[in-house]
């Protein structure tokens, strides 16, 4: 319950900075969020340890930036029709964490599936302000790219 309200108060804030009046929650499917979140950063803060993430989602599914701090050195993201999933690690001990994601205004919810807590908030930053593509070194996504058809990097960070 101790990082309750510093998450309450840093949501209020971001809500507040969005300078978007108030609107109603919309739920975002899976091409929804590939257009929002491909080319773009999501940075936040994680419900209940207020702890930071941000990470820019490159085209070819990597997702570079970093988890409380922690730099990504695996991390791969693919949209699914109704949500987005995240992987992190070699395939023989992969965590994979999925998510439903509500949007009002600037602000992103991002609901653990299949529970519906909310996990972090977020916002979008367009492009790759922090140059975490540039700094990070460089990974393939195997469990999502390599098994896929033959087809483009954009077709597959869809996928």
């Amino acid at each position: 319950m101790r990082g309750l309200p510093a998450f309450a108060a840093m949501a209020a804030a971001l809500l507040l900075a969005s300078h978007a009046p108030a609107s109603a929650v919309e739920r975002l499917t899976g091409p929804q969020l590939r257009k929002l979140f491909e080319g773009n950063t999501v940075t936040g803060r994680y419900n209940g340890t207020n702890q930071p993430f941000s990470e820019y989602h490159q085209a070819d599914g990597r997702a570079s930036g970093h988890n409380r701090n922690v730099p990504n050195t695996d991390a791969c993201w693919i949209t699914v029709p109704d949500g987005v999933c995240y992987y992190y690690g070699p395939q023989e001990t992969r965590r994979t964490y999925c998510f439903d994601v509500d949007r009002t205004g600037n602000l992103i919810v991002l609901r653990s599936r299949p529970s519906g807590r909310i996990n972090g908030i977020a916002t979008i930053e367009p492009g790759d302000p922090h140059k975490f593509a540039e700094s990070a070194k460089a990974w393939t996504c195997d469990g999502l790219i390599s098994q896929g058809p033959a087809m483009s990097r954009r077709q597959l960070a869809a996928r």
